[in-house]
């Protein structure tokens, strides 16, 4: 079957907050939405992983050349209108489950229980590396 890599991005023109500003029962509410779909992608075999990602405030950018040390430096660019907050690994029949999946990502509530309607991008992996093991 082929996997999808699932991006939940937090996109500042949709004009919602950062979730560390939302009303914690509106948080809450997001939270049980996720889980209770990556358990039924659990129960039906799809998920292979799924992970939050800390806030930009935290990310590092590193460029090397090989031959000295890398540059180490604050990122993402502070004029980011959209960062990733998130992904999930999934394991499908079709990219049409996929888009389901992505579908039911986009629409989980946000502030007031309104549906955030986030961007989500999906996207197939090609391969995987795999080590020896």
């Amino acid at each position: 079957m082929p996997r999808y890599l699932i991006l939940t991005k937090h996109d500042a023109a949709l004009d919602v907050p950062p979730m560390d500003q939302w009303d914690p029962a509106d948080v809450q509410a997001h939270l049980d939405c996720l889980r209770a779909l990556n358990d039924e992608l659990a129960r039906r075999g799809e998920l292979v992983e799924m992970n939050a990602l800390s806030g930009p405030e935290l990310a590092k950018i590193v460029t090397a050349d090989g031959s000295g040390p890398p540059v180490v430096t604050d990122g993402p660019f502070p004029e980011a209108k959209e960062v990733l907050a998130g992904y999930q690994l999934v394991d499908v029949e079709s990219e049409e489950r996929a888009l389901e999946i992505a579908a039911a990502v986009s629409a989980a509530p946000g502030p007031g229980g309104v549906p955030l309607r986030q961007r989500i991008e999906v996207r197939q992996v090609m391969f995987t590396f795999a080590p020896d093991l």
